[in-house]
């Protein structure tokens, strides 16, 4: 029954901040300020009171629509916030095995909340804005060094200094690796169809990827996305009305960085156990 504690008490926080990362995803992309003005209506500025800025609770209540000018609420609002407080709520109930430590949960929630708000940016926008990737990135390897330091001082620690810098050495690889990966596949795009088909946001996120999971976790992400984005193109091709103003489905652009982040978000979770089932799997 304490076990059950913690991941209510973080699946209820992270409605919260689900909630808030819907105020975010409205007005980042047009500029405006996550703080001021209160929260609000998009189509008639209606200014919400308290018991319609609930999360979940409040969308179900309204039945999806405003309740001044009956405008619909999108999807976007629930999912996100539902999202947000299962990701947390699962991270919270692995922080109790060994999968994540304690002082580790605070920063993989972080990871989650980043998760989702990059693939609902680019659900909506084809948008992985710097000012997230970049300084995920670098809170990623942060914390990975903090954690590696930490383990590093409860064990031998080698006089070599070559060997006391191999550790943070090949995390940078692996980021350096990952964003290659994608840059590589862009390229070899260029080349066969003579057009751009994967932006830069996706290799950046790939090296946040690496940054937090490390490069088998990265990877693991990589093919969990596209084998979701192989199976969202197959639907958008039997389902035309599907595609965004295209007359052609070679040319309906996909969101790989969403399918990316749900890559992610899985192998932040069962990652290793997923890994280690293919590698007893195939005999290595």
């Amino acid at each position: 029954m304490i076990r059950l504690l913690g991941p209510i008490f973080a699946g209820l926080l992270g409605l919260a901040f689900g909630s808030f990362l819907n105020v975010c995803l409205s007005r980042w992309p047009e500029g405006e300020s996550v703080v001021q003005p209160r929260s609000h209506c998009r189509h008639c500025g209606h200014t919400l009171a308290w018991w319609e800025n609930v999360p979940l609770a409040s969308w179900l209540l309204l039945r999806g629509r405003c309740r001044s000018c009956r405008a619909e609420i999108g999807w976007r609002y629930p999912l996100v916030e539902l999202a947000v407080g299962a990701l947390w709520a699962a991270v919270a109930w692995q922080s109790y095995g060994a999968l994540f430590p304690l002082e580790f949960a605070a920063g993989m929630m972080i990871f989650m909340w980043t998760m989702v708000a990059l693939a609902a940016l680019d659900a909506e926008y084809f948008w992985l804005p710097n000012a997230i990737t970049l300084p995920g990135i670098a809170l990623g390897f942060l914390l990975w060094l903090i954690q590696s330091e930490r383990a590093r001082s409860t064990t031998h620690v080698s006089s070599d200094l070559f060997q006391a810098l191999t550790p943070s050495g090949e995390r940078l690889l692996s980021i350096v690796g990952a964003a290659a990966v994608i840059i590589l596949i862009r390229w070899l795009y260029w080349l066969v169809r003579r057009r751009e088909g994967i932006g830069l946001g996706d290799a950046k996120l790939m090296a946040l990827l690496a940054a937090w999971l490390g490069l088998p976790g990265a990877l693991l992400a990589l093919a969990i996305g596209a084998i979701l984005g192989s199976a969202a193109a197959l639907v958008t091709l039997a389902l035309p009305g599907l595609r965004r103003g295209s007359a052609s489905w070679a040319a309906t652009m996909l969101p790989l960085g969403t399918f990316l982040c749900l890559g992610g978000m899985v192998s932040a979770l069962w990652g290793h156990a997923i890994i280690e089932a293919y590698l007893h799997w195939a005999g290595i």
